[in-house]
C-alpha cells in the first residue's frame, strides 16, 4: 500500500509543474489554462493523496474535515488571485510596451502585491490552524510521511518558480 502511495505522490508531483504552469496568466508561451473542473480535480487528487499517505485512523478521520476545508479555501483564493492578475494583464493587452511602461503605477502595483501576500499569509495561517489538532495525533510514521510530502511539494514549487523566472528572462 505504501509503495502505491509513494508512486502516486511522485506521479502527481511530477505532473504538477506542468499543471501549475498552465494556471499561470496566459502569455504566448503558455496559452493553455485549466478550467474549473480540472482545477477542482487537481485539488481533489492532492487531498486524496495526502489523506492516503497519512493513513488516518478513525479517530484522526474526525479531525480531517477542517484540514480539507482549509486546503480547498486556499486553492480557491489562489484561483481568484490568478484571475485578478489575468484581468489586469488583459486590460493592458492592447497597449504596446512603451504605453504599458508609461501608464504603469508602481504604488498601485505595490498595493496589489501587498493584498495578495496578505491573503496568502491569512490562508497559510488558517491551514496551519486546521492542521494543528490533527498533527498532534499523528504517530511518528505518519509525521514522517507528512514531512516527506511537504518536502516534495516545496521542491516542486521551487521548480515551478525557477521555470517561470527562466520563461520571463526568455521573454525579455
Amino acid at each position: 500500500m505504501m509503495k502505491i502511495v509513494v508512486i502516486g505522490t511522485a506521479a502527481l508531483l511530477l505532473a504538477a509543474p506542468s499543471i501549475a504552469s498552465a494556471q499561470a496568466p496566459s502569455s504566448p508561451a503558455t496559452p493553455e489554462r485549466l478550467n474549473a473542473v480540472d482545477r477542482n480535480t487537481l485539488v481533489d487528487m492532492r487531498i486524496d493523496l495526502t489523506k492516503a499517505a497519512l493513513q488516518l485512523t478513525p479517530d484522526q478521520e474526525k479531525l480531517w474535515p477542517p484540514v480539507e476545508s482549509a486546503i480547498r479555501a486556499r486553492a480557491e483564493d489562489r484561483r481568484a488571485r490568478v484571475a485578478k492578475i489575468s484581468e489586469t494583464v488583459g486590460r493592458r493587452a492592447d497597449q504596446n510596451a512603451v504605453e504599458t511602461m508609461r501608464n504603469r503605477d508602481p504604488i498601485a502595483f505595490l498595493q496589489r502585491r501587498s493584498e495578495a501576500l496578505a491573503q496568502r499569509s491569512a490562508d497559510l495561517d488558517k491551514l496551519a490552524e486546521a492542521w494543528q489538532p490533527l498533527y498532534k495525533t499523528l504517530n511518528p510514521e505518519q509525521r514522517q510521511r507528512m514531512g516527506a510530502l511537504a518536502v516534495l511539494v516545496l521542491h516542486d514549487m521551487s521548480d515551478v518558480v525557477e521555470r517561470r523566472r527562466a520563461q520571463a528572462e526568455d521573454e525579455d
